[in-house]
């Protein structure tokens, strides 16, 4: 089922990837424009402006969903890129988590505070867990809530407003860390297997 949403997803961004490309846009700059448009959500959610962070939200997560095609479509794909890419990734992502406990912290309540850090630590090692499971030869796009889910969440939260956003960041609290268990889970499976 994701296969066929990020499928149906590529398709209706063809058009916008190849106006891109037309125009010379580089894969990097617009990783770089999707990290910069998350550390503008960032600051909105700090402020408590959720409507204008869902939207910066929403086109920053474009930008990630268009830098891999454009790549792909001009020939500029590298390793480098890559990893260009997935590291300005968890940038945006700690950048979107500290904005949120900005807020929390404004509030002076410490429990949402907590939450945004538990939060954010636990997307940050979903992904180091695919990382390191792939630096092992071991592929590990499994578990409930990998990236985009995670910016479904946020930008639903974003959408919703303060109220929503709470529960949205202590689901992601709690299932961030379940999906890093998932990962290790499966990559002590495989090599398990492997080994055996």
């Amino acid at each position: 089922m994701k296969t066929d949403f990020k499928e149906s997803a590529r398709q209706l961004l063809a058009p916008a990837i190849a106006l891109l490309a037309r125009l010379g846009v580089t894969p990097d700059q617009v990783t770089l424009a999707g990290l910069l448009l998350s550390c503008a959500a960032a600051a909105a959610l700090a402020v408590d402006r959720y409507p204008a962070a869902a939207g910066l939200l929403l086109v920053g997560s474009l930008c990630d969903a268009m830098d891999g095609g454009l790549a792909r479509l001009t020939g500029r794909g590298s390793r480098f890129g890559a990893f260009f890419d997935s590291t300005l990734d968890r940038y945006a992502e700690a950048a979107i988590f500290m904005g949120l406990a900005v807020s929390y912290a404004r509030a002076a309540n410490p429990l949402l505070v907590g939450m945004a850090f538990a939060a954010g630590a636990g997307s940050l090692l979903v992904s180091y867990a695919r990382a390191r499971a792939e630096g092992l030869g071991v592929d590990c796009r499994v578990g409930l809530m990998e990236r985009p889910e995670r910016l479904v969440v946020l930008i639903l939260g974003a959408l919703a407003g303060p109220r929503i956003m709470i529960w949205g960041v202590g689901a992601l609290a709690v299932l961030t860390h379940i999906t890093a268990l998932q990962r290790i889970l499966h990559v002590r499976r495989v090599l398990r297997s492997e080994e055996s």
